[in-house]
């Protein structure tokens, strides 16, 4: 077998003694009296396949995850175990100064994944961690917890990514984000595509997905496991703790709430979507309010880092209403217009919106999936003026939203989003067709990290649109992703870009950059 359970009566005194590693005596002699049997787990290959991670900052904790995954491609390869995995933590990345350890439980209900909530840390500091299954010793992480609640910070610097189709090219993005060591990285979703293998129909296909469409929990799980396999997404993992939201590829192009885009039945689309759920909690360093029950899972978070920043997490996804119109490019859609339509539900909207009446932080930042900018094609695509899966197929949640930053006073309006593989910069208006109209935020819009191949220059279809679009500050074709470097009385985002990722360790380069200053409406070229 490639894994056995032996009872602590049955080890060596030598053995106990290894494994006093991160529990102390008092921690191995309890097994001996409770129900759980503390075994040593045996693997025939290395079962920390998919690395570590760390997410979800608060100024005394952290989330730490990883998952037991000998097999990583075959459902994990873990036996039906309750498998027990030590952690500790760090003040160095050589382990002198242990500060906490403990034993947490991989349950094969979870797909062995393992989410260790650590308290008791303290704020505003790098730390480091790993995890011992058995004889095996994990991969080490980096993470930062957040400056302390109310206390002035300096700087702080974060990525924004997000859509990494594994077949159209390579994640050297996520290898330059780990160089960078930011103090958290936030992604905007499209984590994995969920589409059946190419099969080689497409000279730009640099790898191949494993299987056909995701439908069931392991097709999912499998999924993941090939994409968290990849030595650059690792490496940006345990580079940094992760903020991460998700959008539609995570379950199916395009859903929205109840609604797939085939006309699946929602009864049976739920059952589709609660696998995908699951997957995304085993995937992701989240906490245990975040646990999936059936079909929902609330993700909407809000994490706050001084008086610097005050970051809410949305979900444009789960309660949105279902595109007008059908999901794609319309010009005559009055529909889109309609109050009825939301992007966040009524509940999670009354969440925001109070969010934004208690912010006090220097900037407000709101993360979220898909651009909430105006976005005018009509010269480039005369019949696809609007695109609807965008907030322009949702124009009354829109000015919602505009209104209640406006109402609020919140300071200092960033949002973030993803989706669309172009970087874009927009200053957010309240009505976009009047470029002298109130500027109420300003949008930083990440490109991909390989969606659609190496991607070029600015082509004709920019080009046409330009001039009905003067809000939009900045465009990129390019793949990449965005530095944020915040500090008192600035934002400034510098467009990463790598020219190709067809070819893998390419290095990155700014494209371009926007800065906004605290106070003053709308941003800047640099």
């Amino acid at each position: 077998m490639a894994y056995y359970q032996r009872t602590v009566a049955g080890f060596s005194r030598r053995e106990l003694m290894k494994m006093a590693w991160t529990l102390g005596a008092a921690a191995i002699a309890q097994p001996l009296l409770s129900r759980r049997v503390l075994g040593k787990p045996i693997f025939d290959s290395y079962p920390f396949s998919v690395g570590v991670a760390s997410g979800d900052p608060l100024p005394d904790g952290i989330v730490l995850w990883t998952r037991l995954a000998p097999k990583p491609l075959e459902g994990g390869g873990m036996p039906m175990n309750i498998v027990d995995v030590d952690w500790e933590i760090a003040r160095d990345a050589r382990f002198q100064a242990i500060v906490q350890h403990g034993t947490a439980v991989a349950r094969p209900e979870l797909g062995h994944s393992v989410h260790v909530e650590v308290a008791g840390l303290e704020p505003g500091r790098e730390y480091w961690y790993r995890f011992r299954a058995g004889d095996e010793v994990s991969q080490v992480g980096r993470t930062k917890t957040a400056p302390p609640p109310g206390a002035p910070v300096d700087r702080l610097r974060f990525a924004v990514c997000g859509c990494q189709h594994y077949e159209d090219g390579y994640f050297t993005a996520f290898r330059r984000i780990a160089d960078e060591q930011f103090d958290f990285v936030f992604h905007t979703g499209d984590y994995i595509y969920e589409g059946r293998a190419d099969g080689g129909r497409s000279d730009r296909r640099q790898r191949q997905h494993n299987g056909d469409e995701l439908y069931t929990l392991v097709d999912y799980r499998n999924r993941y496991a090939q994409y968290k396999s990849d030595r650059d997404l690792m490496a940006a993992h345990a580079s940094a703790p992760w903020i991460g939201t998700w959008d539609d590829h995570e379950v199916d192009n395009n859903y929205a709430g109840d609604f797939d885009q085939d006309g699946t039945p929602p009864e049976i689309f739920a059952l589709r979507r609660a696998a995908a759920y699951q997957a995304y909690y085993e995937a992701m360093p989240l906490r245990a309010s975040a646990l999936p029950s059936g079909s929902h899972m609330r993700i909407y978070r809000r994490l706050q880092f001084g008086t610097l920043i005050d970051l809410s997490v949305l979900d444009t996804r789960q309660w949105r209403s279902d595109q007008p119109c059908g999901d794609g490019g319309r010009t005559n859609c009055a529909e889109r217009l309609a109050p009825s339509q939301t992007m966040m539900g009524a509940e999670q909207e009354r969440w925001l919106f109070d969010n934004l009446a208690t912010a006090k932080a220097r900037w407000t930042v709101i993360g979220q999936q898909v651009y909430s900018f105006a976005f005018d094609r009509s010269k480039a695509n005369p019949a696809a003026q609007f695109s609807m899966d965008k907030w322009d197929g949702y124009v009354a949640a829109r000015q919602r939203l505009y209104q209640r930053l406006i109402d609020t006073k919140a300071p200092n309006p960033i949002v973030l989003s993803g989706d669309v593989h172009q970087h874009y910069g927009a200053d957010l208006k309240m009505d976009f067709t009047d470029p002298r109209s109130a500027t109420v935020g300003v949008e930083f819009t990440n490109t991909s990290v390989t969606t659609n191949g190496d991607g070029g220059d600015v082509g004709p279809t920019w080009e046409a649109t330009r001039a009905d679009n003067p809000h939009i500050r900045y465009h990129s074709n390019r793949r990449g992703y965005i530095a944020c470097t915040a500090t008192a009385s600035d934002m400034r985002a510098d467009f990463m870009i790598i020219d190709k990722v067809s070819v893998p360790d390419l290095p990155a380069r700014i494209g371009g950059s926007l800065v906004v200053h605290a106070g003053r409406p709308g941003s800047n070229t640099d």
